[in-house]
């Protein structure tokens, strides 16, 4: 940046300021709900499915909207639909505190989308403003991603006891209206250089008949399932072990913390690898080690919660560098995060519910685990073609390409 005018520099800056409060935001809201859940039952008087729904409902929201990200995006340029899901994210926060359950599932459902949109447009945005810094700055994004996060659930029952369960649910409001203000003139800027700006011919065409976006989906869903389905019922497994309540639940923490730094290394470092298939092949070995583990030798539970912590840490950092590795445009890596991150999600909310199936069904979780040992074939297989150096390519119905733009492996 040394280099770049005083124009420039200062937009690059005030962009990278950008992008470290929305990452910050794309978390807390969901993670801040399951501390305070009982206090929201109370009060709205919900049912456990009614609970279980309303913290199911975010997860189901980034599958839904992420598809329409890029979309938006296309219409109203990139930083504007942030800006915009900035705000959508603050009135939903803000629509949650209405004493209506109907509000609160409104409210989750308008933060839900917000974020949605957010994930999709990060590597978009790196992409475009970033390119020679991809790895870093994805790295910076997962890493904060993972601070917000911890964050939402840390702070909400301090909130919860200094302003009760209102305060705990609308105080991520504030944030994510101030990072809304500081995408405000990014927004500006881009709509008055939209109609200048030549249309890319790489947004043409769909990414449905490119063989390798879907493994890039199918990798990172399955990257996705095994974290939720593992931070969701690894407490369980545990405490059938014979390990306290309060020890179970720590484990799951550290496979959170675990993985906040290696949500900043491990993008680095597979962005300056040309071939990113060593990496792929090491998380799912570690993630094989940790489930063969459970099975055979449960009680060494520590071991495999650093195991996990490491697999899941540095899995799905792994997966969101590939969304810009795999793409040569912004406006390609825009479609195959929508893509991606649709279809990922959707795939990843199955299995925490089929985990737990099969668990009621056999009366033991050996049968559970083994599920995920057998995820992990299709995991491998996609994450290795997904790894492979290339970009994808937009299809349409056209019998060649002419242009050539976005030629690559599949």
């Amino acid at each position: 940046m040394t280099s770049a005018s005083p124009t420039r520099r200062s937009t690059l800056i005030w962009t990278l300021l950008a992008l470290v409060l929305l990452s910050l935001n794309l978390r807390a809201a969901i993670t801040g709900v399951p501390p305070v859940l009982s206090r929201l039952q109370e009060g709205f008087g919900l049912s456990g499915v009614g609970a279980s729904v309303l913290t199911t409902l975010p997860e189901l929201c980034v599958g839904v909207f992420s598809a329409l990200a890029p979309v938006l995006a296309r219409r109203i340029g990139t930083e504007t639909a942030i800006a915009a899901a900035l705000l959508v994210i603050t009135v939903g926060l803000l629509l949650r505190v209405v004493s209506a359950q109907m509000a609160l599932f409104a409210g989750t459902v308008l933060a839900g989308a917000g974020m949605a949109t957010g994930n999709v447009l990060i590597p978009a945005v790196i992409k475009r403003v970033f390119p020679h810094r991809v790895g870093s700055l994805t790295g910076l994004a997962m890493m904060l991603l993972s601070v917000g996060g911890a964050a939402g659930a840390g702070l909400a029952v301090p909130l919860e006891h200094v302003g009760g369960w209102r305060l705990a649910l609308a105080a991520w409001a504030v944030p994510a209206l101030v990072a809304a203000l500081v995408w405000g003139p990014l927004a500006l800027r881009g709509r008055r250089e939209l109609p200048d700006r030549a249309p890319e011919p790489a947004a043409e065409g769909t990414l449905l008949r490119s063989p390798l976006a879907w493994c890039v989906m199918i990798f990172m869903g399955m990257t996705s399932l095994m974290f939720y389905t593992l931070t969701s019922w690894l407490p369980e497994i545990m405490q059938g072990q014979g390990f306290t309540p309060a020890t179970a639940g720590m484990m799951n923490s550290v496979i959170i913390i675990i993985g906040i730094p290696l949500g900043f290394v491990v993008p680095v470092l597979a962005a300056r690898l040309r071939d990113q298939r060593p990496l792929v092949l090491g998380v799912v070995v570690l993630m094989g080690a940790g489930l063969a583990g459970l099975l055979l030798a449960p009680r060494a539970g520590w071991v495999w919660v650093t195991v996990f912590g490491v697999a899941t840490g540095s899995a799905f950092p792994i997966a969101l560098t590939l969304l810009n590795l795999r793409s040569d445009t912004h406006a390609v890596t825009a479609r195959l995060s929508g893509m991606a991150q649709s279809g990922g999600y959707l795939l990843a909310a199955c299995g925490p519910v089929t985990f737990g199936v099969l668990h009621t069904l056999s009366g033991g979780w050996k049968m559970s685990i083994w599920l995920l040992v057998l995820l992990l074939v299709p995991e491998l297989g996609c994450g290795l073609v997904a790894a492979r150096p290339g970009f994808v390519r937009l299809r349409t119905r056209r019998p060649a390409d002419r242009t050539g733009v976005g030629a690559g492996v599949g």
